[in-house]
């Protein structure tokens, strides 16, 4: 029986692989995780993000070079498409979700990795990267009608053009069951914006995200039910 790879070690070994370019020692790497049993989806959620976060945190902080920074990047995006191929489909939840990200490198292969996940869990996801104008996102909300506007590892940057449009959304009032969720990016860098700039909900990681709109799912399910059900014995 293969025994589970420590994923901490893994986490270094792949991180050293990473900002060295290291290509083809990485896939060897991953393809042994693989073997061991592990899932793509764990691997994605309990390996690739956090190295991700590591990388992105270490760039920002002039930690590592340019260099390393753009190996890095390009391989994991390599893995996660990989990965992604092989994730198991949940049923259909029937509920959409509209994703939109930072512009930078690291902030839309973020984005890409939680839109893949979401996907595999049962949602319909569109996911159109960063830098798209809040007259765009406003014409496209009202075009699909979402469940959910997720807007997930965004720049210091796009901040103040996300507080005007969830203001926007708020004061017009034309979504009035759309969720609006946050997280990753600035929102795990600034504790309390989500809050301020009126998100429903905030979420630090693919994890915790999944397993937050499940439960908030959950929760507007019964919510209803017992509307439902009030209404009945009023009539």
């Amino acid at each position: 029986m293969t025994s589970i790879p420590n994923i901490e070690r893994v986490s270094e070994q792949l991180f050293s692989h990473l900002v060295s370019g290291e290509r083809r020692a990485a896939r060897t790497l991953v393809d042994a995780v693989f073997a061991a049993g592990v899932t793509p989806e764990t691997v994605s959620k309990d390996l690739y993000w956090p190295l991700l976060e590591q990388i992105s945190a270490m760039y920002r902080k002039d930690q590592i070079t340019t260099l390393s920074h753009h190996y890095s990047t390009r391989m994991l995006r390599m893995l996660v498409d990989q990965a992604q191929a092989n994730y198991a489909m949940a049923p259909e939840r029937n509920k959409r979700i509209a994703m939109f990200c930072g512009p930078n490198e690291t902030e839309e292969l973020a984005g890409q990795m939680v839109a893949d996940l979401l996907e595999a869990d049962g949602y319909e996801v569109t996911f159109a990267g960063g830098g798209v104008a809040n007259d765009e996102i406003r014409e496209e909300l009202s075009q699909r009608e979402p469940d959910i506007l997720l807007l997930f590892a965004s720049s210091a940057k796009d901040a103040p053009s996300i507080r005007e449009l969830i203001d926007n959304i708020r004061e017009n009032g034309g979504h009035p069951d759309m969720q609006i969720v946050v997280g990753g990016g600035i929102f795990n860098r600034a504790p309390g914006l989500d809050e301020e700039i009126g998100a429903d909900l905030s979420a630090t990681s693919p994890r915790d995200l999944l397993e937050k709109l499940v439960e908030c799912g959950s929760e507007r399910n019964a919510r209803w039910t017992s509307r439902t059900a009030m209404k009945r014995r009023v009539a």
